[in-house]
């Protein structure tokens, strides 16, 4: 029974192992093809009754083909059986085509196997992919010792997936375009060398060419062919693809016309993608032949080799057909069909072979850039030893011997071709067995050759040697590295002298070898950048420092002043009146407040419970005080003082707060109070923002408070100012966190955000203080009271802060309107002064009255700051309506800045008022 092509028995059928080597004898075969077959066989698509197998198969089954299915165990057995009908290597399969081009020395399989390293020591696919061969067709090919082969290599129906690739391949079935029944191979059912193939004959193959030169034998066997030559598809940079050559012409006589012959016909069938078949070359006239040079081509036939895609993958052609001893005949559309039928199977395991090995290149490319991300992640003190141990990565893929990296100097100039290295890196492999050792080598820039560096970043691109003529630059390679930001070349990889396996010979290197390449060009980009950005780091860090020693020095007071205050009788609270909350500072002595200061941590008993050095507090709190600037009209020494008095004085009145809060809290809020504006520069966070200030970098968000907390941190941690140095880790580290939130706080912005879940704790008749949350709460809320206590200063100086406020805030204005051409708003508007009473009572209305009111329900000792509050808030109306006549002298200091009268305020006053009515 012979099967048809659509039946099991056909081309399409993968069988076991043939006779591919002619010295195997029956008995190997068969131990083979057992192994091989039966997995291909037993597989799902080849399950017996399977009602999906026609749909995979393309087509019908005859009865033939059904009856092979219902007996699985009997078709297994007999293509088994089939598969060795080549037993003896002396036999028909060597006609006088290939007797005439001489045999090579035959090796057994066993033989070739027995030599072989093994599949975990030894990767036969990343051998170089294609070797141009130069030898006569013969039947069987002798492979050299130690040859790489495909022991661990079968075509199955689910052959190996690329990584690479976004399509899954498909089960290997060939649709043959030849009925085998009549076959020309001449053996039958069908042809040997296909069933061999596609049985499992990948395990014998030692490399693309060596399975290439199989095909081109058996090929010139069956059409009587005189010479062939067989080249496969490359893919160029510019995105399109060129023939490289596998097998070169094997015709005896062949000059470098018919090279150029058979180069014209393979591009125009990879251009076209169907065959040609040339019955008298000469007269073709698509080609320009000279013939006096290429008589001893007369036909010529090409076919495409193409993929399951029926994209061409390669080009085999074969030339002068033997019809007798001496003459040519034509090649036949049969030739044709069974050349193609048979590039159909090569191409379709070409294409396997080669998505198992872009698999194992993209497996191995994905190793290298892991060890070279984890080499760039650990901490290196020298760039140099970085851009070395990375180097070092890719050397044992490429197999190169040298490695080179080219740091150009500052003073480079490309453009004026002014190429100088300031740093060359430069690394040897020297192997040893299966494993190499990587050195780093001193050389002296002038014993390397910088040409091809050079070339390289004038070109700004990869510059590949494996194609020039000169033979010892063919196995060189180069690779810019590019900065990331600027796109500028900064050094250059280098490889050079890639060592075959088993020789000293150099090759050329591949694509894959340029990939690894300019994987290590970006790492050694990021790398340099790196090392560039750590430089610059340590140097801004160095200047840093010497600003902080700097600001250290100015900022620390005087050793005569720490020992003025450290000796002075610091007089009591009642005294100097900071337990009253109307306390003020205006027409109090410079003196008398650090010593106000000092009283307040020592009737705290905060000194006492904290083991607070004295002379250190006297030298923190002068130090604070000069840490305020002078030229600032409101947030000055005088406003912290006054919001440190107020939050003294809230403690101090009743001992409810200081039952509610620790100890350790107590010591944050006094802290908090005298740093919460610090180094203020008498403008809001706004203006900073907008006019880009390095606060606004540094920080994003709430600048100021921010550079309060900082330097308030800074201060205490300035040698003779560390008043917290007696406090354990813990509490060290929770002091900080509470003074930084506190001082966070005072920004109104978080204060309108928080405010209303304090007015509803206020509401309640109990409240849980345990809580931190509740407690953090409360502690922001008495920030902001103490900040704004001047609203519940005495009348007169309340004006006269009013007044020291509008100041602050119209030179801002004045600023917003100079440097950013736009209009302020209404409480910096300087043209706006004449309203002052109003938004004072709006400011009042809207911020202050509610949280101290909030307060006062909480807390009956502080009642006096809401109640001073809403006479302020009296007063402030009645100057804005001009029903107190009897204080417009008073008003008249709300004004010096302005140089706005008191009538025409008053009267401007009482048109706003009118309007306000109307509306």
């Amino acid at each position: 029974m012979e099967p048809d092509s659509g039946s099991p028995g056909g081309a399409s059928l993968p069988a076991s192992e043939t006779g591919a080597e002619s010295s195997l004898r029956r008995t190997e075969v068969i131990q083979s093809s057992s192994v091989q077959g039966a997995g291909w066989l037993s597989s799902p698509l080849w399950n017996p009754r399977s009602k999906a197998r026609k749909a995979k198969l393309g087509g019908e089954t005859s009865r033939d083909g059904v009856w092979l299915d219902d007996h699985s165990d009997f078709t297994s057995a007999y293509f088994s059986r089939r598969a060795s009908v080549i037993s003896d290597p002396q036999s028909e399969m060597t006609p006088r085509f290939l007797q005439s081009m001489g045999n090579l020395e035959i090796i057994s399989h066993k033989n070739r196997c027995d030599s072989q390293v093994s599949y975990e020591h030894h990767d036969p696919l990343m051998m170089a992919p294609h070797h141009r061969t130069s030898v006569p067709l013969t039947p069987y090919l002798s492979a050299p010792e130690k040859t790489d082969c495909f022991s661990c290599l079968s075509v199955s129906p689910c052959p190996p997936i690329c990584l690479c690739s976004n399509k899954l391949p498909i089960a290997p079935y060939i649709q043959p375009t030849v009925d085998l029944k009549s076959s020309s191979c001449g053996l039958g059912e069908g042809c040997p060398w296909m069933i061999g193939l596609l049985g499992g004959g990948l395990r014998w193959m030692g490399s693309v060419a060596e399975l290439c030169h199989g095909a081109l034998n058996h090929a010139g066997e069956l059409l009587a062919a005189e010479g062939g030559a067989l080249s496969l598809v490359r893919k160029v940079y510019s995105g399109g693809s060129d023939l490289e050559e596998v097998i070169a012409l094997t015709a005896t006589g062949c000059s470098q016309a018919h090279q150029e012959l058979l180069q014209g016909v393979m591009e125009l069938v990879l251009a076209t993608g169907s065959p040609i078949n040339l019955r008298d070359a000469q007269k073709d006239p698509r080609f320009k032949v000279d013939s006096k040079q290429c008589l001893k081509i007369s036909t010529v036939l090409s076919v495409p080799i193409k993929n399951h895609r029926r994209e061409v993958f390669g080009v085999v052609v074969m030339i002068n057909k033997r019809k007798g001893c001496d003459s040519h005949s034509a090649f036949t559309t049969m030739d044709e069909k069974v050349l193609s039928s048979h590039m159909d199977v090569l191409g379709m395991v070409l294409e396997n072979i080669q998505l198992y090995e872009s698999s194992r290149q993209e497996a191995k490319r994905s190793q290298a850039l892991i060890e070279m991300a984890q080499v760039l992640s650990r901490e290196h003190f020298s760039f140099e030893v970085l851009l070395s141990k990375m180097a070092a990565t890719i050397m044992p893929f490429t197999h190169a011997q040298y490695c080179t990296v080219f740091i150009p100097s500052d003073q480079t100039s490309v453009t004026k071709d002014q190429i100088i290295f300031s740093c060359v890196i430069h690394l040897e492999c020297e192997e040893l067995g299966s494993t190499c050792q990587i050195y780093r080598r001193e050389h002296d820039i002038r014993d390397i050759d910088l040409s091809h560096a050079c070339q390289t970043m004038m070109a700004m691109e990869t510059l590949n040697m494996a194609k020039s003529t000169v033979e010892s630059e063919r196995s060189i390679i180069c690779c810019p590295v590019r900065n990331e930001r600027s796109e500028n070349v900064i050094a250059v990889c280098q490889l050079m002298n890639k060592r075959t396996r088993d020789s000293e010979d150099l090759e050329p290197f591949n694509r894959y070898d340029e990939r690894l390449l300019e994987d290590l060009a970006v790492y050694c980009g990021l790398a340099l950048q790196y090392a560039q950005a750590v430089q610059i780091t340590e140097v801004r860090r160095a200047s840093i420092e010497v600003t902080e020693e700097i600001l250290a020095y100015h900022l620390t007071a005087a050793q005569e002043d720490i020992n003025a205050l450290q000796e002075a009788t610091i007089p009591s609270a009642e005294s100097l009146n900071i337990l009253d909350f109307y306390f003020s500072d205006f027409g109090l002595p410079e003196d008398a407040t650090t010593q106000a200061t000092i009283r307040m941590f020592l009737d705290l008993n905060l000194v006492q419970d904290f083991n607070i050095d004295y002379k250190s507090l006297c030298q923190w709190v002068l130090t604070v005080r000069r840490g305020y600037r002078s030229n600032v009209p409101y947030h000055n020494w005088s406003h912290a003082l006054s919001t440190a008095q107020s939050m003294f004085a809230m403690l101090m009145a009743t001992d409810q707060l200081q039952n509610i809060f620790s100890r350790l809290e107590i010591l944050a809020l006094m802290i908090a109070t005298l740093n919460h504006d610090i180094d203020h520069r008498g403008v809001s966070n706004s203006y900073i923002e907008r006019s880009q200030q390095p606060l606004s970098q540094l920080y994003g968000h709430s600048s100021l408070e921010n550079h309060h907390y900082n330097l308030c941190i800074f201060i205490l941690n300035n040698t003779g100012s560390q008043i917290l140095s007696s406090l354990s880790v813990e509490d060290h580290r929770a002091v900080l966190h509470m003074i930084k939130r506190a001082i966070l706080a005072t920004n109104l912005n978080i204060y309108m955000q928080r405010r209303g879940e304090f007015f509803s704790l206020a509401e309640k008749s109990r409240v849980n203080w345990r809580s931190e949350k509740q407690r953090d709460l409360l502690r922001s809320m008495l920030m902001t009271a103490s900040d704004l206590s001047a609203i519940t200063k005495p009348w007169p100086d309340q004006k006269r802060i009013a007044n020291l406020v509008a100041m602050e805030f119209f030179a801002q204005g004045d600023k917003e309107r100079e440097e950013f051409k736009i209009k302020p708003i209404d409480i910096m508007d300087r043209e706006n002064s004449t309203r002052l009473p109003y938004m004072q009572v709006e400011y009042i209305d809207e911020i202050c009255f509610p949280l101290y009111k909030a307060i006062s329900k909480l807390f009956d000792s502080c009642s006096p700051l809401m109640n001073a509050c809403k006479k302020n808030r009296k007063n402030w109306l009645h100057l804005a309506e001009g029903t107190w006549g009897e204080k417009l002298e008073d008003n008249f200091s709300l004004h010096l800045e302005t140089g706005i009268s008191v009538e025409e305020d008053t009267k401007r006053g009482a048109e706003q008022m009118g309007k306000e009515q109307d509306t």
